[in-house]
């Protein structure tokens, strides 16, 4: 069965895309910084922290325009969830403390590194 050429446009599927498209690469263009960081000024190191900050501001700027368009469901969601969980889940904990540890670690590195 074919699709309908006709069919209008989906703002839902444009939106997940931009955001994997560009969630994907970030981590690509993140490391490629870390390594350009300790060159000197270039072309290619302007280019990566180019690339880098311009899929940061497409995939946070989708990320805002997910979060509106499925702003009933995700609502509904909290709603929903919020009515069965404790003030503070083990998994809210447990989330809390995985970034915590890796934002020290990794943050933690430079502190070391400059003494």
């Amino acid at each position: 069965m074919m699709g309908n050429p006709a069919r209008s446009f989906r703002h839902r599927a444009f939106v997940a895309m931009v955001m994997v498209f560009s969630g994907l690469a970030l981590p690509v263009t993140g490391i490629a910084n870390h390594f350009y960081g300790f060159a000197p000024p270039s072309v290619e190191r302007h280019a990566w922290m180019s690339a880098h900050n311009a899929l940061g501001l497409l995939f946070v700027v989708f990320s805002i325009w997910h979060v509106v368009l499925n702003r009933k469901a995700l609502w509904t969601h909290v709603r929903n969830t919020a009515a069965n969980l404790p003030i503070v889940s083990r998994e809210t904990m447990l989330a809390g403390c995985v970034v915590a540890v890796m934002l020290a670690l990794f943050v933690g590195h430079a502190f070391h590194a400059g003494h």
